[in-house]
């Protein structure tokens, strides 16, 4: 692993995107806009990149980028990798392994989550506070590499509480409703059943989602501090539950994508001291 994870970082280093300050992993309908908010963006499809799965969702881009936003060099993953792709868990996080070892300070995670809070409303953003993991395998499973974390990483504050309260401020600066809350990691691709949605309610969840649980556990493994922002695209509400439709979540990530994209900018803004 340590040897497909240098070969990548240095393979990305030749091509310009050596010592990035900050990652950015962008979700389900997200990205577009954060895009155009990069200076001297450079681009590479993940087919390129050695070691790299490739992205099987249609909504996720597969490539990389690299920029600055406010002068800080970035590198952000137009799409990521799932469980239900068929990729282990050690593959989904490779990308991560990878920014880590090319230098990024922290990480920024965004995405598309079912609301499962019915004080709360589709098209919202949710904090992750905390979070559930019920995928069946973790990222961590095997011989562990001392040179990438220790054995047993202590998950009691697994996203940075000094990115979160810089959130917090932004989005109260901004007049955005920025939920706060916690979110639950599903194995997928099938969206939940009514029992398993009161289920999800009853242990504590407040969003649920198909992602990102796997990438703050290698965070918290590497030390890299990490946030997340979930965009809720659908009620889960198991006593008026409408059939899913895909193409109405991607549409409702898409118009929430000006709110989370004004966030983060601001927030690489903020975070030269971190």
């Amino acid at each position: 692993m340590i040897e497909s994870i240098e070969n990548a970082a240095s393979f990305l280093s030749a091509r310009g995107f050596g010592d990035p300050q900050t990652g950015i992993i962008l979700g389900t309908g997200l990205g577009a806009g954060f895009v155009h908010e990069m200076s001297n963006p450079l681009t590479l499809d993940y087919q390129e990149i050695p070691g790299f799965p490739l992205s099987t969702v249609e909504s996720h881009h597969g490539r990389l980028l690299a920029g600055e936003v406010h002068g800080r060099k970035v590198i952000a993953m137009q799409g990521r990798f799932h469980y239900y792709e068929g990729y282990s868990l050690q593959q989904v996080t490779f990308p991560v392994r990878v920014l880590g070892v090319l230098g990024i300070r922290q990480l920024l995670i965004s995405n598309a989550a079912g609301n499962l809070n019915r004080a709360w409303n589709k098209g919202e953003l949710m904090l992750l506070d905390d979070h559930i993991n019920l995928l069946p395998d973790n990222p961590l499973r095997g011989i562990n590499h001392d040179k990438l974390g220790p054995r047993f990483p202590d998950m009691s504050s697994p996203y940075s509480p000094e990115l979160n309260k810089l959130l917090i401020e932004i989005a109260g600066e901004s007049g955005i409703t920025l939920r706060k809350g916690v979110y639950a990691a599903v194995p997928g691709p099938n969206l939940e059943t009514r029992a398993e949605y009161r289920f999800l309610r009853t242990i504590g969840a407040d969003a649920v989602g198909m992602s990102t649980v796997p990438e703050v556990i290698v965070c918290n493994h590497m030390q890299i501090p990490c946030c997340a922002v979930s965009v809720m695209t659908d009620d889960c509400d198991p006593d008026n539950l409408a059939p899913a439709n895909i193409a109405e979540i991607i549409r409702i990530a898409g118009q929430s994508e000006a709110k989370l994209t004004r966030m983060f900018v601001a927030l690489i803004g903020r975070i030269g001291h971190l």
